[in-house]
């Protein structure tokens, strides 16, 4: 080989050398840097409750109570999502998701529950354009107590292509009624390092409401659990939520648990709205740990969720794929009157909302309409 070739060699191996070790310090330095900022949330942290709504409550009172997961504001009926089988990463425009925060606004108005439990409420995320969507809804529905607890929260996401970015997300609940105390706590991390740096860290948002002249307590739980697990952090996670629940009806108080279980209960079964092959499969609970104290509610006649894995808009919907993972968890000493989820069409969310209606105090069986 002569000298030339040899020289061309040299610097073709060099220049590939400076690539590898530019690829090599890049990794190292987003790991360090996901490592420095990774969010550590306490086992229990006391969250702040915002808002001078006073209500008080009393036992007999009905009580409504929504939860949605509203795909923050950037999962309307336009969008596909990578993660579900999907392209998109980003998802929507600025002026979708303002579009998609006013219906659901406008939604939530319209039903006027006394209490709201949201799920995937973005403040300031590049994937929903740096709009603070906690901060909309305070503003909106200004005679609601609100609290807020992350479950999201990575400086930046490297990935895929183009890369999803800041993420700052989490769940949130409004109350009319006065909240004594709200407090996040800590579900199992079904994920190692490193993907538990930028995994979501899901939580419990526990909230409390006194119950006049009684030493009773209202405890409503906000709840998002796992989705993208090999199923046993679902487990895990309901676990943990079940522990909580009856801990508190040990104590003689009043549970409302709801929002995005991720899940079926499975006294409904998985046959309600069967899944494809190749699609992402909701996890199952078993309720017969939970049937002596409480009622585990969703509503069969609707989905509660649709797959992500290609736009709703001008789709086939008879044989889009559906979900039913949205409801709630509600102790015995309460009187459930009805379940019912908004079949609003997955226009500004892919979750549709779920509204349940109930009163304090013990009635023996519930039947669904």
């Amino acid at each position: 080989m002569s000298d030339k070739k040899h020289a061309l060699l040299f610097r073709i191996l060099k220049i590939l050398l400076i690539i590898f070790l530019a690829i090599v310090v890049l990794l190292v330095g987003m790991l360090a840097f996901l490592s420095i900022t990774e969010y550590r949330p306490k086992d229990r942290e006391d969250i702040k409750v915002e808002g001078s709504a006073k209500r008080t409550l009393r036992e007999g009172d009905s009580i409504s109570v929504l939860s949605w997961n509203i795909g923050y504001g950037a999962l309307g009926d336009n969008a596909d999502f990578f993660m579900d089988g999907g392209k998109s990463v980003n998802t929507a425009t600025k002026e979708r998701v303002n579009k998609n925060l006013a219906g659901i606004l406008g939604n939530v108005k319209n039903v006027d529950p006394d209490v709201i439990f949201f799920q995937e409420t973005d403040i300031s995320s590049s994937r929903s354009h740096k709009i603070n969507e906690y901060e909309k809804f305070k503003n909106e529905l200004s005679d609601y107590s609100f609290s807020f607890a992350n479950n999201f929260k990575v400086a930046f996401l490297p990935y895929p292509v183009p890369p999803i970015g800041k993420v700052n997300s989490g769940i949130a609940t409004a109350s009319r009624f006065g909240v004594s105390s709200a407090e996040r706590i800590q579900l199992p991390i079904p994920f190692s390092w490193p993907m538990r740096m930028a995994n979501l860290k899901r939580c419990l948002l526990v909230s409390r409401i006194p119950v006049e002249n009684s030493e009773k307590e209202l405890v409503l739980v906000n709840l998002h659990l796992e989705a993208y697990d090999d199923g046993e952090g679902k487990k895990k996670q309901t676990e943990a939520l079940v522990k909580v629940l009856k801990e508190e009806i040990n104590k003689g108080n009043y549970v409302i648990a709801g929002g995005d279980f991720n899940q079926v209960f499975s006294s409904i079964g998985k046959d309600a709205f069967p899944v494809e092959d190749g699609l992402w499969t909701p996890g199952e609970i078993d309720v017969s740990s939970l049937e002596d104290d409480f009622y585990c509610l969703m509503d069969e006649s609707t989905p509660s969720c649709r797959s992500l894995d290609k736009a709703y808009a001008g789709a086939n919907l008879q044989n889009f794929q559906y979900y039913l993972i949205d409801g709630f968890i509600v102790s015995k000493n309460i009187e459930v009157e009805s379940v019912k989820t908004g079949d609003l069409g997955f226009v500004y969310s892919d979750h549709n909302p779920v509204l349940i209606k109930l009163k304090l105090g013990e009635k023996q069986t519930y039947e669904a309409e």
